[in-house]
């Protein structure tokens, strides 16, 4: 076979050729195996190959493939809908299938408008987001996203959706507690939207726990229920976006829930699919959904939009998470995955942070763990240490910390069945890795007592 590749993606980074994928590994065509430790790109949430979601999507593909959402209801979608609506807090009740996470934050943001615009709200136009985040690579995605590398080239084509400081309280220093940081976040919102105009604010969106450009960052308990009482206030839609926290990746369903808090509109996709479809979807309520049927119906679409064959999968992959009580062992397993992580700032005083929920956390690399202050951004430490663990056969996941410009974050998101003993297999091979990083750019090592 040639070696020439007509493909492109971001770079210029060549892989070897994947040969099949069993659990949480990925085996390459020399059968050398890869511990999935980020999910793919915190997507595979059920592991790989499973064996009765396979049956299932072979089952759905021998009845039908395709079947267009204006000429047939089917059975795949509707039930996918019904399961998707059972497992969310009560009041999301209306469901729209989308192929992935961009399509389903454009969605999100366009269904807001068009509920604004029944309820004679017209000049509501303004979303608020928050920097860093990241909430997709389409226009209207990108422009609510807060990461430079991505948005800066495309800058000058988009509207400028105003934003405000991700609750990044650990990077705080003063004397308050953290409840009194995560309200002083929050009060950041209230701010913007008085000084954006409040007839002219439409929604917010934020990540419950923040995905790849804050590294699984978790506010303060304190930050979510004043963010709901601030956008009720000003009759402000709250949007979730669980692209990446959704599906039982954070210990609970929707990350939402472990504060108790119900958004008016939910991103999903990512775990939603768990990699066996290209599947994402809008979550809201029929408060949302039913005016703006009765003024005519949702001008958006996709070819897509509900396709049996991925609704067929998304419904597999949901009933595993429940047949598996899988979204109980993110949990439990979440709990080992962090501690273990801690344990890793005993040996390496170039870990600054570590933190997350469930089985979406992440450790920050650091020059001084006092300050805070980023490693020297020449040394590449986001790209290096993830190659010096893919040499290694753990495949983690990375991004610049602030905005994209320093600081360097890791995911560690491994599939919701993983076990405590491949935890500690994973572990093994990233603390090879970190000592490899530290010996090639000479960081300290401190081993505690």
């Amino acid at each position: 076979m040639s070696e020439e590749s007509y493909l492109f993606y971001q770079s210029r980074n060549p892989r070897p050729f994947l040969d099949r994928g069993e659990g949480i590994y990925l085996f390459d065509e020399s059968g050398k195996p890869y511990i999935d430790g980020s999910s793919g790109a915190m997507v595979s949430n059920i592991g790989h190959s499973n064996p009765r979601v396979l049956d299932k999507i072979k089952a759905q593909m021998d009845r039908a493939t395709f079947g267009y959402r204006l000429h047939f209801r089917t059975h795949p979608s509707e039930d996918l809908a019904a399961k998707t609506v059972a497992m969310t807090p009560d009041g999301l009740d209306r469901v729209f299938f989308v192929s992935g996470g961009s399509e389903a934050v454009e969605s999100a943001v366009k269904l807001a408008r068009q509920y604004a615009i029944t309820q004679g709200h017209q000049k509501r136009i303004k979303v608020i987001s928050r920097f860093p985040s990241y909430h997709g690579c389409t226009f209207g995605a990108l422009d609510l996203t807060g990461y430079d590398p991505l948005r800066n080239p495309f800058a000058p084509m988009l509207a400028g959706m105003p934003k405000i400081a991700a609750p990044a309280t650990y990077l705080d220093r003063d004397n308050l507690s953290e409840d009194e940081r995560g309200l002083k976040y929050a009060e950041l919102l209230r701010d913007k939207i008085l000084a954006e105009g409040p007839d002219t604010v439409l929604a917010f969106l934020m990540e419950p726990v923040g995905g790849a450009s804050t590294g699984a960052l978790v506010a303060p308990d304190s930050y979510y229920g004043r963010i709901r009482e601030i956008c009720d206030e000003f009759d402000v839609l709250l949007i979730y976006d669980e692209v990446m926290t959704g599906a039982g990746r954070t210990g609970k369903f929707l990350a939402a829930e472990h504060w108790g808090i119900t958004p008016d509109i939910v991103a999903l996709s990512k775990g939603f699919g768990a990699g066996y479809a290209p599947l994402g979807a809008v979550v809201a309520g029929a408060r949302l959904v039913e005016p703006i049927l009765d003024a005519g119906g949702f001008a958006h679409g996709f070819t897509y939009a509900g396709n049996p064959l991925a609704c067929a999968a998304g419904l597999a992959v949901l009933e595993e998470l429940e047949d598996q009580n899988l979204i109980a062992n993110a949990a439990a397993m979440g709990e080992v995955l962090m501690n273990e992580l801690r344990a890793l700032m005993e040996r390496y005083p170039f870990i600054g942070d570590v933190r997350g929920k469930g089985l979406l956390t992440a450790f920050e690399l650091v020059s001084d763990r006092d300050t805070m202050e980023p490693l020297d951004p020449a040394l590449n430490a986001y790209d290096r240490l993830v190659e010096l663990a893919y040499e290694r056969g753990l495949i983690i996941y990375s991004r610049r910390t602030r905005g994209g410009t320093a600081g360097d974050h890791f995911l560690v998101a491994p599939p919701l069945i993983i076990t405590e003993a491949q935890i500690v297999e994973m572990m093994t091979i990233l603390r090879d890795a970190l000592d490899a990083f530290a010996t090639e750019v000479g960081l300290p090592l401190e081993v505690s007592a």
